[in-house]
């Protein structure tokens, strides 16, 4: 048995990290003012209470909110973001910590801002510095606002071919880096980049592949043996690129036992993110009845019947995991989970999130969140779509599926508190998410 489930980790245990400051500002009147940030970025960190309450509107479980996280200036933040690309462009004339500053304050810009337009023409320039800062790992925070700044960048321009110019590097990376949160947050950007940046069908999978290996090999594939934090990047972004792929049965039947023996991590970022990859993996292997085919009544899902909220019945395509008796154990164990050797707080999240996730298990048609209680008008469960995010007085993101939350918890790594922003006027956010009107079921 690998080490990571033997041992405690010394530095795997994460944590949710502070909001970030509400009160975010640009000095305006200096061209070499530095934004206000937040302490530190969530991006790159595991967060443990992802799962949201009942009637979220707007708000993560954690108090993070969606809306109003970064506020700017609406008189300054074109004016900042011009000069921050200067800055960065401009690599003659700039220090190393100088660089780091300038590729935060850009970072933190564009999840605020929708600035396609005023980033586009400049990225001839713009991207090859930002490339540089990455290779040359300078020192390791110059390269982690680097990536962070490479993400939010993808995710603002929408391009159908930024992948090709940033996935080897970012791969060498993974692999080289000495450093732990730069091989975090390259393993973020790589998924992001895979995902938003044009890669095909096959070339999603092959970074499948190479992030299923940090994942088996408990991270000794790219020399971070034992680094929870590190598994917990490829497990996230493994279960991210997952929702792209029509067919997973492949898939499923080469990850779904190292998923399992993940559960056994001492680590609990690390057995969250596994358990979400096990339920999205179950999900999948349900798709809608097609017109005109014949099934034995064994392979559809039995909620479907006299439910007229359900448009199409869904039918089981192959099996997921063949010792499921032995999994729904273990998922009941880590559910109801007692021991003193993890803290109050991470019981507090492995019930709730595996909850959900057996729940899944047994009724792979329930997404998170998903309620059996009963509705005394209608004498049905309520069912999903508990969990939500508020966007504007008529748009709500619902959360009533794996797939949803996998992509949720991507576009939150990267964009923080300009979710809503960005859900409003960016297509390459909203597209990801389909929203629904408030007050409809």
């Amino acid at each position: 048995m690998h080490d990571l489930r033997r041992q405690a980790l010394e530095s795997g245990k994460t944590v949710s990290r502070k909001a970030r400051s509400r009160n975010a500002s640009v000095a305006s009147s200096k061209a070499n003012s530095t934004l206000n940030s937040p302490a530190h970025s969530r991006a790159n960190s595991r967060n443990p209470s992802r799962h949201g309450s009942d009637d979220e509107e707007g708000f993560l479980s954690d108090g993070t909110a969606w809306s109003d996280d970064i506020e700017l200036p609406s008189d300054a933040w074109k004016s900042e973001l011009h000069v921050r690309i200067e800055q960065i462009v401009d690599r003659k004339r700039s220090s190393t910590e100088g660089r780091a500053d300038s590729l935060n304050g850009f970072a933190h810009i564009l999840m605020a801002k929708y600035a396609k337009d005023d980033i586009e023409k400049r990225m001839n320039e713009l991207l090859p510095s930002i490339l540089k800062s990455i290779k040359a790992e300078t020192s390791e925070r110059e390269t982690v606002t680097a990536l962070k700044a490479l993400s939010v960048t993808i995710i603002t321009l929408d391009s159908e071919d930024i992948y090709d110019s940033v996935a080897d590097l970012l791969k060498r990376t993974i692999s080289d880096s000495e450093s732990t949160q730069t091989k975090i947050s390259a393993i973020h950007a790589l998924g992001v980049a895979t995902f938003f940046g044009g890669a095909s069908e096959e070339e999603t999978e092959d970074i499948m592949a190479f992030l299923f290996e940090i994942i088996e090999s408990d991270g000794l594939s790219v020399d971070a043996h034992d680094e929870g934090t590190v598994v917990i990047a490829a497990l996230e972004e493994w279960g991210l690129l997952a929702t792209e792929i029509e067919d997973l049965e492949d898939a499923t039947e080469a990850s779904i036992e190292a998923f399992v023996d993940q559960l056994q991590s001492s680590d609990a970022g690390v057995q969250i993110a596994a358990g979400e990859n096990i339920a999205l993996l179950y999900e999948k292997s349900y798709t809608p009845l097609e017109e005109d085919e014949e099934v034995s009544e064994e392979d559809l899902d039995p909620e479907d019947e006299d439910d007229p909220r359900t448009e199409n019945k869904m039918v089981k395509r192959y099996t997921v995991y063949r010792r499921q008796d032995q999994l729904l154990h273990a998922l009941d164990e880590l559910a109801n989970i007692s021991t003193r050797k993890i803290s109050k707080k991470d019981r507090k999240t492995l019930h709730s999130s595996f909850a959900d996730i057996r729940n899944s298990v047994e009724k792979p048609t329930r997404g998170p969140k998903y309620s059996t209680a009963l509705d005394q008008e209608t004498g049905r469960t309520y069912g999903g779509g508990r969990m939500k995010v508020k966007i504007n007085r008529n748009v709500e993101v619902r959360i009533d599926k794996w797939w949803k939350l996998q992509r949720l918890n991507a576009l939150r790594r990267v964009l923080q508190g300009g979710f809503v922003h960005q859900y409003d006027e960016n297509e390459a956010v909203s597209r990801c998410l389909p929203f629904s009107v408030s007050g409809k079921r």
